[in-house]
């Protein structure tokens, strides 16, 4: 009898705080309004774009109020008794408000010491560079990371991929000399673009034939393949916009090594994939006010390691071409870190990425500004494609003969756009 007395008094305590705790549903659209006034400017791929944005010191603190004001009052709300998509938009207030905090008190600090002109030498040419350069790193890969760590993960897979490459080069039966001039004779560039055009068709449809494979078959917008005109993107193979698949073939023959890999990450089972899945998914108002490209561009340098589940790199050389260009993404990683966190001159980068990148000289230097101008953005990449294959092994291993591969991708995709770590909790987490 005592007992049950102390269950009921245990209840009716937990019902009596629920009705206490401030309702979460008006709090979240206290925020949404608050945070829509504000006006803050998304992330810009250019920091000396993003600090000329930096407002006044009176805006600063008004924004500073409002995300002090949030946290306090979020801190009196419990968790228990909200629903699955109010725990979502529980979590994104805690995290933005956290990272917009830490924004905020590098603001205050610069508009006190604000220069006459911003240095575009890269991060760490500029006052309390280092601590810009964290809050850059953690807002790109949305993770607690540390500049250290990313190094340290970086390192690791410039020798994975040096691995791969390595692999093909000795099925060649090539030394090394003879293999890297091999890779560059006619055999393997095309000039034509309908050609190029013809082969792109060919590949979609390959991959659009083995999807079913390892992706739930889902109804997604027809997808056009066209030849791009933009020059301002004619240094990158191709991009993705708009439920196009543009090609670049501008003043150079294009390289077949490219057509697999590249067409995986822009087009299916990459960006036009997932940004269709994306856009079905239902969004909260607060999950309406952010985009994380953490993630997308993760998926689209993952799902180029399914190419033989989706029917392509059919020959070691189609394969090739994807660990060619994940080496470049590789070597980026301490590369953009050296730059921009430990100081390193352009000397240095170039002779790091020499030591690693065969047969790729012309673009190193493209690179090294790239970096310097977007510090941390070619991160992106292989953090969250290095993500999504830990999680894959987590639940191969939990989960063993068991595992889906087919449920494990809806279990990504059916988010939407999240940050990387909310998409991990979520996929790693026992039903």
């Amino acid at each position: 009898m005592k007992i049950k007395s102390a269950y009921l008094f245990v209840c009716l305590l937990c019902l009596s705080g629920f009705r206490n705790q401030p309702d979460f549903n008006r709090f979240a659209a206290k925020f949404v309004k608050g945070y829509t006034a504000l006006k803050i400017p998304q992330l810009e791929l250019s920091y000396v774009n993003m600090l000329k944005q930096i407002k006044p010191a009176e805006e600063i603190k008004k924004q500073t109020d409002f995300f002090e004001t949030i946290k306090s009052e979020q801190k009196k709300i419990s968790t228990m008794g909200l629903t699955v998509d109010q725990k979502q938009d529980y979590e994104l207030i805690a995290y933005e408000t956290d990272l917009n905090l830490e924004r905020l008190a590098l603001e205050k600090q610069w508009v006190a010491n604000k220069p006459k002109e911003i240095s575009a030498a890269g991060l760490h040419s500029i006052t309390n560079g280092k601590a810009w350069y964290a809050y850059f790193l953690k807002n790109w890969l949305s993770a607690n990371v540390t500049p250290d760590d990313i190094y340290k993960f970086g390192l690791s897979e410039v020798e994975r991929v040096k691995g791969h490459i390595e692999a093909i080069r000795k099925q060649s039966g090539l030394t090394e000399e003879a293999f890297y001039k091999h890779l560059n004779e006619k055999e393997f560039f095309i000039a034509d673009p309908r050609g190029v055009q013809k082969q792109f068709e060919h590949t979609k449809d390959i991959v659009y034939n083995h999807l079913g494979n390892v992706f739930s078959l889902r109804k997604i917008p027809a997808l056009k393949i066209e030849q791009g005109a933009n020059a301002a993107m004619a240094q990158t193979p191709g991009y993705y916009d708009n439920n196009v698949f543009y090609y670049n073939l501008f003043s150079k023959p294009y390289n077949k090594r490219q057509f697999d890999w590249l067409f995986l990450h822009e087009a299916v089972p990459g960006h036009h994939y997932k940004s269709s899945i994306n856009s079905d998914v239902k969004q909260s108002k607060v999950h309406q006010l952010f985009y994380f490209l953490g993630l997308e561009e993760g998926w689209g340098a993952y799902v180029e390691e399914l190419g033989k589940d989706v029917g392509v790199y059919k020959t070691p050389y189609e394969e090739l071409g994807k660990w060619e260009w994940d080496i470049v993404r590789s070597v980026r990683v301490p590369m953009d870190i050296g730059l921009n966190y430990y100081g390193w001159t352009d000397d240095q980068a170039l002779a790091f990425w020499k030591k690693n990148i065969k047969n790729q000289d012309d673009i190193a230097l493209r690179e090294i500004a790239r970096v310097k101008r977007w510090p941390a953005q070619c991160i992106t990449y292989k953090y969250g494609a290095g993500q999504i294959m830990q999680w894959k092994q987590t639940l191969q291993k939990r989960e063993g003969t068991k595992f889906n591969i087919k449920n494990f991708h809806d279990r990504i995709l059916n988010l939407g756009s999240l940050p990387v770590f909310m998409v991990g909790e979520n996929v790693l987490r026992v039903n």
